[in-house]
């Protein structure tokens, strides 16, 4: 099959798992292009890596390393939800994908968003889901999902 995009670039941004090493590598500064994400400590993400590793397939971070500058470029999560219904079936819920904005246009989100899906689709999920802004919802589509129901939201903080 082929996808249009050369070799070298497919050996310069691979998708690989969250490692606990990538905090040095922009992995906070790039989930600041996203949403509010303040500064972390060292500590704060080592335990949060290690909070989150303890999940094992039911919390899957992942993550672009761009081999030639060593930075992360992007990324974006899949957590498992075990369910009742669907006769005690699971549902990937997609979150915090972003692809750093130097780098838009060479399809890292679709990368994202099949080693995400494929994940959920691996470990016996039913769906996945996820909730985008309305300037996102053409990729999502392009990427195969289709818009159902409405998104709310009650902040705490």
């Amino acid at each position: 099959m082929q996808t249009g995009h050369s070799s070298t670039e497919e050996e310069t941004y691979k998708v690989r798992k969250l490692e606990i090493t990538d905090k040095k590598k922009g992995f906070i500064s790039l989930l600041q292009q996203l949403t509010v994400c303040d500064s972390i400590s060292d500590e704060a993400f080592e335990e949060r890596f290690r909070e989150i590793t303890k999940y094992g397939d039911d919390h899957l971070i992942c993550v672009v390393e761009d081999k030639n500058s060593g930075r992360i470029v992007a990324t974006g999560s899949v957590f498992i939800e075990r369910k009742f219904i669907r006769n005690c079936g699971k549902a990937g819920h997609i979150e915090d994908v972003v692809v750093d904005s130097s780098v838009r246009g060479k399809h890292l989100g679709t990368k994202i968003i099949e080693y995400l899906s494929d994940h959920a689709r691996s470990v016996g999920c039913y769906k996945v889901i996820l909730d985008c802004s309305s300037e996102n919802k053409p990729f999502y589509e392009r990427c195969g999902f289709k818009q159902k129901e409405v998104q709310m939201v009650k902040y705490f903080v």
